[in-house]
């Protein structure tokens, strides 16, 4: 199968990886629902779903930004962002059998956009 445009490659690799994201997200409520839900919870968890908030809007955001942005800063930006996941996804690790798994994937997924993106050539007719 060959490639056609490599926008629409990366978009759906980032809305792989932000799909990922929020399943893992989602199994890590479940088991830590308890702990959310007590009083005696350390630190500002307001605080904290707000840096969640911008944490996971970044693959969002790459979803559309893989569509519109020019070839050079695309692909900067597909690089550069897909490390700093990796570092994001590895940094907040939890020793939960199902946040290894998943990060796992969306390394996977994070390194195949770099790739790509590293690979890229100019699609001038696209641009």
């Amino acid at each position: 199968m060959k490639v056609k445009n490599t926008r629409d490659i990366l978009s759906t690799l980032w809305l792989v990886l932000m799909l990922n994201m929020i399943f893992n997200d989602i199994f890590g409520f479940v088991v830590m629902l308890d702990k959310f839900v007590r009083p005696e919870l350390p630190g500002d968890a307001q605080t904290l779903m707000l840096v969640a908030v911008f944490l996971t809007n970044i693959p969002l955001l790459m979803i559309l930004f893989a569509k519109i942005l020019n070839y050079k800063i695309n692909r900067i930006l597909n690089i550069a962002v897909a490390i700093f996941t990796i570092l994001y996804v590895w940094g907040g690790m939890s020793t939960y059998p199902h946040y290894i798994v998943i990060a796992a994937i969306e390394t996977i997924i994070a390194l195949v956009i770099i790739v790509v993106a590293w690979k890229w050539k100019n699609d001038a007719a696209v641009e």
